[in-house]
């Protein structure tokens, strides 16, 4: 996810992180009843989607960009946990400094927030829950790749990478999303978005630079 930040302080947690995301995740958010090797039924997206798409600018995956009008998408999918290297640090926290999202009803999403703005709220096709965007990740920048948070190493290996179909139910705010980038342009992601999104301020037709 976002950003590795080596410190003694972020190794000597480590372990504790570790248990944390994964006594969180499993026993507090994830309900009774569902397995840690479960299988996400995403099924391909409309021909229609695909056909419309081929036409689209592309991002560096080779995956359309879309302008912010069109709410049905085909999208690149990831997936990652907390206790991956690069997240332990922040333990089961969103870039929001919230709890990280996992329920029968809504859960935790990353993008670039030039992309997709934080708050943005979306359904996968074939997936009965809503997912928000509450977080971002160096790798995504630049992408409009959207990184699908899992409570535990299986359940995101489980996800893999993944082409879905997406729809838009509600667009987050560019607005916010650049207040908070803007206070933390020391890390090149966060520069990156936050100038992305001053473009796309004055554009007629918004749709993020790839």
């Amino acid at each position: 996810m976002r950003f590795p930040f080596i410190s003694l302080a972020a190794t000597l947690a480590s372990a504790f992180l570790l248990c944390q995301c994964s006594t969180h995740s499993l026993v507090s958010i994830v309900k009774p009843g569902f397995s840690s090797s479960a299988s996400f039924n995403t099924p391909a997206p409309a021909p229609s989607l695909l056909s419309a798409a081929r036409s689209k600018p592309r991002d560096k995956h080779g995956m359309p960009v879309y302008t912010f009008g069109e709410r049905n998408r085909v999208v690149r999918t990831t997936a990652y946990t907390c206790s991956e290297d690069d997240h332990i640090q922040y333990g089961s926290k969103s870039a929001l400094g919230t709890s990280l999202k996992y329920n029968n009803r809504v859960r935790s999403a990353a993008s670039d927030w030039s992309f997709y703005p934080m708050g943005t709220v979306f359904k996968i096709k074939g997936q009965p829950y809503l997912y928000v965007v509450d977080d971002y990740g160096s790798a995504l920048t630049g992408t409009g790749t959207i990184d699908i948070y899992q409570p535990s190493r299986a359940l995101m290996n489980v996800w893999g990478r993944r082409n879905v179909e997406i729809s838009v139910v509600q667009w987050g705010s560019l607005e916010r999303s650049a207040t908070i980038l803007s206070q933390r342009t020391g890390f090149s992601h966060c520069r990156q978005m936050y100038a992305n999104i001053q473009r796309l301020r004055g554009l007629s037709t918004t749709t993020a630079s790839r």
